[in-house]
């Protein structure tokens, strides 16, 4: 795996995949002007709600329950000083389907938080990871 980040101007990167998919970044934007990318850390926060979710799907889908819709999303703290890393990330699922039953999605969730998803496990090695979920018809 490898990925490439080129500097536009300021604090705007560009980062290009393997593959030639890319991604504008910016720390911050300058006075005045519109932030045309979401910062480094959201960025690592979209592939823990990324690599979270393909698990939660992935396993409920094994399970044979009917998903409709996933959708997590990811809150962190940081700490006040440099390095201003993660301490804490919570992640919220909500599962939509017809009849889903709460212990298989309880135990997808359970099974990516512990033994799949690579991306929240390597940051709960800085922060404390959480997780919660809800069902929903639908």
């Amino acid at each position: 795996m490898k990925v490439t980040s080129s500097w536009l101007d300021g604090m705007c990167f560009v980062a290009t995949n393997e593959q030639g998919h890319s991604v504008v970044m910016e720390g911050a934007a300058s006075e005045g002007a519109v932030k045309r990318g979401p910062s480094p850390m959201e960025m690592l926060l979209f592939g823990v709600a990324g690599c979270s979710s393909i698990d939660v799907v992935m396993i409920a889908q094994k399970q044979r329950q009917p998903i409709k819709d996933c959708r997590a999303t990811v809150t962190a703290k940081r700490a006040d000083e440099t390095p201003r890393v993660f301490t804490e990330i919570h992640i919220h699922f909500q599962v939509v389907g017809n009849g889903l039953q709460e212990n298989a999605i309880a135990k997808a969730v359970q099974m990516s938080a512990e033994k799949y998803c690579s991306a929240s496990i390597m940051l709960g090695k800085a922060a404390k990871v959480t997780h919660s979920f809800e069902i929903m018809e639908g």
